[in-house]
């Protein structure tokens, strides 16, 4: 189970003190698919970044399987079984896509098993094992392969920040379908942090972060129709009455 305990993270914007995540309390059980979801600037990516180790809370504790992991460094964190999807994937000139999922999985992976991952993210196995993991790539193709090698691993907690992002339908589609199987398959606890409705749909628990707080938390059933009357209303949509 992960567990943050009256997290809060601080930043200084030209001599002020800025709240960027503001004293929350959040528990993600052990096989939970949750999405976590929110305005722009609400605080979504900094909590993901904070989960991982990648920036550091100002005050509060983060505790993974009743291990404090708030002062653990990323390294350490992946050694426990956390896994994190960037928005914008780092590039590893001279690695090939099949070597980087074989480090991910721990071991020389057979290419038939290789193929799969990829398949899974929407990319043509053959076009990609042997291409490097550089510049060459658009910004899509890194994001998927990122992807593809969290699938590889064996991870007790998986996050994916904004997962579609850069992604065409065709790929997405075949990317739901993977965190389905993800979900079902697997005793793992997932964080994905997405406004996307399909993903939203896929949730045991949803989260909804605004202004560095958690304003709301739940069940799927409970939360999504909440949140998509709020949308409805913001956006001006209206009933049958008002044609």
């Amino acid at each position: 189970m992960l567990k943050l305990e009256k997290v809060s993270f601080k930043v200084d914007a030209d001599g002020r003190e800025l709240e960027i995540i503001d004293n929350v309390d959040l528990e993600v059980p052990d096989g939970a698919f949750t999405v976590i979801t929110g305005p722009n600037g609400g605080g979504k990516s900094t909590l993901a970044r904070l989960i991982m180790g990648i920036e550091k809370p100002t005050s509060g504790r983060i505790l993974y399987n009743d291990i404090d992991i708030t002062n653990m460094s990323v390294t350490e964190r992946a050694k426990l079984g956390i896994g994190y999807a960037f928005q914008q994937p780092p590039r590893f000139k001279g690695l090939t896509v099949r070597r980087l999922l074989s480090l991910a999985a721990g071991s020389e992976l057979p290419v038939d098993e290789c193929c799969g991952y990829l398949t899974s993210v929407g990319l043509c196995s053959k076009d990609y094992l042997n291409r490097e993991m550089d510049n060459s790539l658009s910004g899509g193709e890194a994001k998927r392969i990122e992807i593809a090698t969290l699938m590889a691993r064996k991870l007790g907690l998986a996050i994916f920040d904004e997962p579609e992002a850069g992604i065409d339908l065709w790929s997405f589609s075949m990317l739901v379908e993977s965190f389905k199987a993800m979900s079902k398959g697997s005793h793992n606890s997932v964080i994905i942090i997405s406004h996307q409705e399909r993903i939203m749909q896929l949730a045991d628990e949803m989260v909804i972060i605004a202004d560095g707080k958690v304003k709301d938390k739940g069940s799927k059933e409970r939360i999504f129709p909440q949140l998509m009357g709020e949308f409805n209303e913001n956006c001006g949509f209206r009933g049958k009455e008002d044609k």
